[in-house]
């Protein structure tokens, strides 16, 4: 799913369906975390930092590798992405630092999630937007900070490019099109969910609501010029696919028959053996500090 939300809704999934496909994202998107995780490193050198909504664990065995004294645990409500986490976590050799915690970020701090801290790092990569009320998941994940530690939010950025404006098929300007239809459903996803709250989305400004003060907002670049490797092609196709699953009913019969063209393995104008894919993405991370008391 590269675009700038994740492809799914919370309330109805099977998250353990995901599970590769968001550990194949999160590989591809390493390079933007490891650039946040390096920011984070200069501001402070935790001892214990908790991955909350961290799924299959990618970017929880990065700060073990990068934060080499920090013992870091994943946090997540599905047990199943829990266990590739620490499958990862063996595999990069760091499982002795990286632990795993059940806990549903939704149920506040009294559904497990306090037992999971304190931290001095709190970090939550697109875990927040699948909350109804996202000012009050920002004041939980402020509870599980240590005085001095530091809530990282990575909301935000630009969607991701991969196609010129033009394809030589279809109506040009397809990715505009697919965000609109993107932001359409991601609205109506905000809407249906439990203790939705209307709210303005301004990430610095609930951190400062949740008392942290604030640190800053840094945007990190993902750019992967033409030509892919095969392994970030097959990426792209499983993200497109997804989308035209999910957004299929509101695109115009033009555009779904330019996807189904894309999506062909074996037309020349496809995902898989045109020359000019590439992957362009923006991720923000916004930090703040609980102060010393």
């Amino acid at each position: 799913m590269a675009h700038h939300h994740h492809a799914h809704d919370s309330t109805d999934m099977d998250w353990e369906l995901f599970g590769p496909m968001l550990e194949q994202e999160a590989e591809v998107y390493t390079p933007i975390f490891e650039q946040a995780a390096e920011w984070l490193r200069r501001q402070l050198a935790p001892t214990r930092i908790l991955d909350v909504g961290s799924g299959p664990g990618v970017i929880t065995t990065l700060f073990a590798k990068v934060f080499p004294t920090a013992e870091v645990t994943a946090v997540d409500s599905t047990e199943g992405l829990l266990r590739r986490a620490d499958d990862r976590a063996a595999r990069l050799g760091v499982g002795d630092r990286v632990g795993t915690h059940v806990a549903d970020l939704s149920e506040g701090l009294s559904g497990g999630l306090s037992a999971a801290g304190p931290a001095d790092l709190v970090w939550s990569s697109k875990a927040l937007h699948h909350l109804g009320d996202q000012t009050a998941a920002v004041r939980t994940l402020a509870g599980l900070l240590r005085p001095g530690g530091m809530l990282a939010v990575s909301e935000g950025g630009l969607p991701a490019r991969r196609l010129p404006r033009d394809l030589g098929i279809g109506r040009p300007g397809l990715e505009a099109r697919l965000d609109v239809a993107n932001e359409d459903w991601f609205s109506e996803m905000r809407t249906g969910l439990p203790d939705h709250r209307a709210e303005v989305e301004d990430w610095p400004a609930m951190l400062a609501a949740a008392g942290l003060e604030t640190v800053g907002s840094r945007t990190f670049l993902l750019d992967l010029p033409a030509p892919l490797s095969p392994e970030v092609r097959e990426f792209l196709c499983s993200a497109l696919d997804r989308q035209r699953e999910m957004l299929g009913g509101r695109l115009p019969a033009e555009d779904l028959e330019t996807l189904d063209r894309l999506l062909d393995p074996h037309d020349e104008a496809g995902l898989r053996k045109r020359p000019d894919v590439f992957l362009l993405k923006a991720q923000t991370v916004h930090v703040a500090r609980l102060a010393h008391s």
